[in-house]
């Protein structure tokens, strides 16, 4: 009994190594695998210009106000418009 256990926890690890090299080897490789690559490095790059002020540089995201319109706008040019209504 112990020995069909042993023999399928085996098998298990096997086909998770498997899974993993070729998970491994269509990103580094592939066309796909590029892409991939490239909408994640966008999106970081995309995320860094989105905390920052031409103005007043790079924020925290957790600094960062929320317009209703769905906007972000740092908290400085917020502090400005908001003296600036009043």
């Amino acid at each position: 009994m112990t020995v069909i256990i042993v023999e399928g926890v085996l098998f298990l690890a096997l086909l998770a190594v498997v899974v993993t090299l070729v998970t491994f080897l269509v990103r580094q490789y592939t066309a796909p695998g590029l892409r991939l690559e490239q909408h994640r490095n966008r999106k970081e790059i995309d995320r860094a210009v989105s905390l920052t002020c031409p103005l007043h540089g790079t924020h925290e995201a957790r600094d960062m106000v929320r317009l209703e319109s769905g906007e972000v706008m740092c908290p400085e040019c917020y502090r400005d418009a908001i003296d600036g209504a009043v």
